[in-house]
């Protein structure tokens, strides 16, 4: 969210002349490698993610972006895979099923257990060596919550069914299986216009764009169709100033003083606002009661699956309650989750903790999953990682979480393009880390009012987006799913510098975490990197190039049994089982390519 001091001057700014439209009312990184003597191999030169060695070659689909246990899987792929084709499914690195293939298309049944992650290996044999032909991830999860991985829609002009669906198909074929639904709403206070019976069919947001009733009902009943869940949103505490007239009270809002003369409010430039936007207090039963209300006509009128609830971080001023009580602003959030819940038990409820503002309390209400919209003091690399783990700490490690940090954020400012080396590490970070990033809907999200649609990605981001969520979804279960983060003791051969975690220019950092009988490993590279601060703000971040043979060493807790790698960034993703020697405690073995992120999978 933005700082009330901020608005006017972004609302200068020429991103806001372009596209006419506001600044977000509510709210305030590749490889220069070291070739020692004695390496395998040179460093090659930069390329594609997940092009390494075999590019995969077919463009492939699943119907859905999260099945449920026992539901069928149907697959697509495009060209029809050739003669002697098979396809192979796996949990982590064990076969679990595999067939010949025939066609364009096909079904499977994953095992009926709940909550699991898998990759199918479409692959044929050339020359007796095993190229992959194409990948694909599959979640097998009775509730999306578990693992969200949240996109978004910000856009509601009159839309054909068929423009909707082109953008929810993109979207599930990132295996999105959220939807925050943003600035959907007609007023803050009155987020449905008209009634359940008779809404209103085309009615103005708080900038006066158009918004269609009819295609905000395409858009759930399109992401319905591929399982996905529509959330919608609005902020927690917000009125216009009209909001009287819809029996909001004077005594339950935000006061600046102990005498209540003046309301907390977030000022807006009217126009193109239509009003500034008061705060309402959070706590106050009334204000609750009120929000669960008009929360149930937009339930009556629309099927939408729950609610995402938004703040404004940290007011820095002293806030007041209509009897001149202080107010902790913080503390609020917890009581009125548990109400809006309570109120509507069968749908599911996130809230934003801008820069974790109130985020330990959240945590501990009944919300479904946690998220994290980013702003200093987070600006670098390790500050995504302890976000994530002080979110895992907060919930009792019951709860995975979602940033909204905005990529290129400068750079949004103009038409042009997000750096892909940016992205792409900013990714791996988070994914390693177990979080996912709220970064896709009709576009890729550079500033945190949605609809700014400045800056494309391209063709080579949308490849390798494609292979990254493909690998957050297959390997789940050791990304999202327990285990303690440790700090494994690895070394090399000298090809390239290791240190643990945190990141240093230079360096590639080790993450460690052990999951079960497993310690995972992996290897974030930022030896090329020219910022560790994640969100790139100009564009800058170094492509890396890629390294093949690295030799590693392990210190080993005990007898290895296998010892196996993937990388978003090799092969579409698909695991690679790797030979070693063990004398002892010491393991050896040879990671045959390492770009931007590699996760080295040891089981015991």
């Amino acid at each position: 969210m933005l700082q009330d001091s901020e608005i006017l001057k972004l609302y200068n700014s020429s991103f806001i002349n372009k596209i006419e439209m506001k600044i977000r009312y509510i709210g305030a990184f590749m490889l220069l490698w070291l070739v020692f003597t004695g390496c395998k191999k040179d460093a090659v030169a930069p390329q594609t993610p997940g092009g390494t060695p075999a590019a995969t070659k077919l463009s492939i689909q699943t119907d859905q972006a999260r099945y449920h246990p026992g539901q069928e899987v149907l697959f697509t792929i495009n060209p029809s895979a050739p003669t002697g084709a098979m396809v192979r499914y796996k949990y982590l690195n064990s076969v679990v099923g595999e067939s010949g293939l025939n066609g364009s298309s096909w079904q499977w049944t994953p095992p009926a257990d709940d909550f699991k992650g898998y990759m199918a290996e479409v692959y044929q044999k050339v020359d007796g060596q095993e190229q992959i032909l194409a990948s694909i991830g599959i979640d097998v999860s009775s509730n999306w919550t578990k693992f969200p991985r949240y996109g978004f829609l910000s856009k509601f002009p009159d839309m054909s069914e068929q423009s909707v669906g082109a953008v929810i198909d993109n979207l599930n074929r990132y295996h999105i299986n959220g939807l925050q639904f943003y600035d959907w709403h007609y007023k803050h206070h009155q987020p449905l216009a008209g009634t359940p019976q008779n809404p209103v069919p085309i009615y103005q947001d708080i900038i006066n764009r158009d918004i269609y009733f009819a295609t905000i009902q395409k858009y759930i009943d399109a992401a319905h169709s591929r399982n996905i869940e529509a959330m919608q949103y609005n902020l927690v505490f917000g009125a216009l100033d009209n909001a009287a007239q819809a029996g909001v009270a004077a005594e339950w809002y935000l006061y600046k003083d102990a005498n209540r003369d003046s309301k907390d409010k977030h000022p807006l430039p009217q126009p193109p606002f239509i009003s500034d936007i008061f705060l309402l207090n959070p706590a106050n039963p009334a204000w609750q009661q009120y929000l669960a209300g008009e929360n149930k006509k937009v339930y009556e009128a629309l099927p939408f699956d729950g609610f995402h609830m938004d703040q404004l971080g940290n007011r820095n001023t002293p806030l007041y309650t209509w009897e001149g009580a202080s107010v902790d602003l913080a503390a609020t959030y917890q009581p009125l989750i548990e109400a809006v819940k309570a109120a509507a038990p069968e749908k599911y409820h996130v809230m934003n903790a801008v820069s974790q503002y109130g985020q330990e309390g959240i945590a501990q209400a009944p919300t479904d999953f946690l998220y994290t919209e980013v702003w200093s003091p987070y600006d670098g690399f390790a500050d995504l990682g302890n976000i994530i783990k002080d979110n895992n700490t907060f919930s009792n490690n019951t709860k995975n979480t979602v940033l909204a940090a905005y990529m290129n954020y400068d750079l949004a400012n103009n038409a042009g393009y997000f750096n892909t080396p940016a992205v792409l590490l900013t990714d791996a970070v988070i994914f390693a880390f177990g979080g996912a990033h709220l970064e896709l809907g009709e576009h890729m999200l550079g500033k945190e009012y949605f609809p700014n649609s400045n800056l494309s990605m391209k063709e080579d981001l949308k490849k390798a987006l494609t292979n990254y969520y493909d690998f957050m979804v297959a390997y789940q279960n050791l990304l999202r799913d327990g285990g303690t983060f440790n700090n494994p003791p690895i070394s090399n051969f000298g090809q390239i510098s290791l240190n643990q975690w945190p990141p240093q220019l230079g360096q590639v950092s080790v993450v460690g975490k052990r999951v079960g009988n497993r310690q995972v490993i992996h290897l974030l590279n930022f030896t090329n990197a020219t910022t560790l601060n994640w969100r790139d703000n100009t564009g800058t971040q170094a492509y890396p190039q890629a390294v093949k043979d690295v030799g590693l060493n392990l210190t080993a807790d005990g007898q290895v049994r296998k010892l196996w790698f993937a990388s978003p960034d090799f092969n579409g993703g698909a695991s690679t089982e790797l030979p070693f020697t063990q004398t002892g405690n010491r393991v050896t073995f040879t990671l045959p390519s390492l770009q931007f992120w590699d996760m080295i999978v040891v089981e015991y």
